[in-house]
């Protein structure tokens, strides 16, 4: 059997399993609550690695590989900055959405956040954090079928535009199936394997440059920026390099489809410490490789046209066509744990949250996944007409919807009382700057303009003194 012909059967069998899983899931969908939030009764396991998969998407194992060839051991920034959003997410925004969100009934981030029916601004802030939602997942989602078709490319050289179909088609095709039980079982085995992946891709890569030392010499062959944590940047710049890095981790919190798992986790203080050891020992392993597999691709493979494609490229080298056939099979999990993901937020958006989904669960799954497949073809069209690097698009998505809905749900985790027209600017204030900064200086070194500044910004508006405290702010 030749390399192509196994992968292609891996592939197959696992894709197989997924839409088995969904056709089973469809069993447990029996109301709004379950398709939205699995009942509220996901279990540690579930809940931690489907959070996590859906946090890392393709961009983890393409994008950060991919930076560690390109940029050397500056790249190592982005450890303690997406370790560090676990560890905000797990220890400051799930207990107190797993909380809150049983309080008051709510099924989804803008639920949150704009609070019952009759709170002043309701409407408003509900458009408003739908069409930020919108927006933005239609960048990531347009970012996953880029991956997945980049990862067809590499595996089988069938032309990007066609991948990018065959990719996204698989997305869709069992997303509309189960809805959140789907969803969240199958982003858990795709997390789980991720995380094999994280830890033997890495590992043989490593193996087969020899081990440290040379490791150590062939990455100092590639020049003294390479070798720099700060690309050999003065202060002022290199403090801006880093501070670009670590805002990162700012964006956890305020990414509706990671955060719904807090609160579809199961009630109970035993779950949720379970679910955050499995969360963050999962993101120790998966980021830590993939750190790894990028230094050790620029030693193996040093002159790829794409440095995105260092993760395929060492999965074809390194293993045998079955064993290949899996890792393949891995990236297009991290693709489809996120994607799927959005695109059931993106439906409850629509239907949920601005009421378009009609009376009866029926009707209410009918025109959800007519969203699902809108929003998957206008993903489509970006991922063929727009930016090519992977990067630079997902973070772009990742950072808007952080700095709109992070400062918020933060500070209403800290238990700060939230006015409805202080949340309003503020989710207006950080998607506006975290949009206008990936415009004005795209080419900067100074990305914390881009992912520190909006969140700051956010933050701000809603916790600074300005005076007389706002009379809706006894509605939070």
């Amino acid at each position: 059997m030749s390399r192509e012909a196994a992968v292609l059967f891996t592939l197959i069998v696992y894709n197989a399993i997924l839409v088995l899983i969904g056709l089973l899931s469809q069993r447990r969908t029996k109301d709004s609550l379950d398709f939205f939030l699995a009942g509220r009764k996901l279990g540690p396991m579930v809940a931690a690695i489907s959070a996590s998969a859906s946090s890392s998407s393709a961009w983890t194992l393409l994008g950060v590989s991919g930076a560690a060839y390109l940029w050397g051991l500056s790249a190592l920034w982005l450890f303690p900055a997406c370790v560090g959003g676990f560890l905000l997410n797990w220890y400051g925004v799930a207990p107190a959405l797993q909380r809150y969100s049983r309080e008051v009934d709510a099924m989804t981030v803008t639920d949150v956040l704009a609070g019952p029916p009759d709170r002043p601004l309701h409407r408003t802030l509900s458009v408003t954090a739908s069409l930020i939602i919108l927006v933005s997942l239609g960048a990531y989602v347009a970012s996953q079928f880029l991956s997945a078709g980049k990862t067809f490319y590499e595996t089988f050289e069938i032309p990007v535009s066609s991948s990018i179909l065959i990719g996204g088609g698989i997305v869709i095709l069992y997303t509309l199936l189960g809805g959140f039980w789907a969803v969240s079982i199958t982003d858990t085995l795709q997390g789980l394997m991720m995380a094999a992946t994280a830890v033997l891709l890495p590992v043989a890569a490593f193996m087969q440059v020899g081990g440290p030392s040379e490791l150590w010499d062939g990455i100092s062959q590639v020049g003294p920026d390479y070798m720099s944590l700060t690309k050999n940047l003065g202060p002022a710049a290199a403090l801006g390099l880093i501070w670009g890095y670590l805002g990162i981790g700012l964006g956890y919190p305020g990414q509706p489809h990671v955060v719904n798992r807090f609160m579809a986790l199961r009630e109970g203080r035993r779950s949720l410490v379970h679910a955050r050891r499995i969360a963050i020992t999962w993101a120790l392993l998966v980021y830590s490789g993939m750190l790894l597999l990028g230094l050790c691709g620029r030693v193996l493979y040093p002159r790829l046209s794409d440095p995105e494609v260092v993760f395929v490229s060492a999965t074809n080298e390194l293993f045998p066509p079955i064993v290949a056939g899996i890792m393949v099979a891995a990236v297009l999990s991290a693709i489809m744990s996120t994607a799927d993901s959005q695109l059931l937020v993106a439906a409850s958006s629509v239907t949920h949250d601005l009421k378009l989904g009609g009376r009866s669960t029926r009707h209410m799954l009918a025109r959800s996944r007519w969203v699902v497949l809108l929003l998957s073809a206008g993903a489509m069209v970006a991922a063929l007409l727009g930016s090519q690097e992977i990067f630079s698009s997902v973070l772009f998505a990742w950072t808007a919807m952080g700095a709109a809905f992070g400062p918020a749900l933060v500070t209403k985790a800290l238990g700060y009382p939230l006015s409805p027209r202080r949340t309003l600017t503020a989710m207006l204030v950080g998607f506006s700057l975290a949009v206008a900064a990936y415009y004005l200086f795209p080419a900067s070194e100074d990305k914390w303009i881009e992912r520190v500044l909006p969140f700051v910004a956010g933050l701000l508006v809603i916790i600074f003194p300005w005076g007389r405290r706002d009379e809706d702010s006894r509605a939070s």
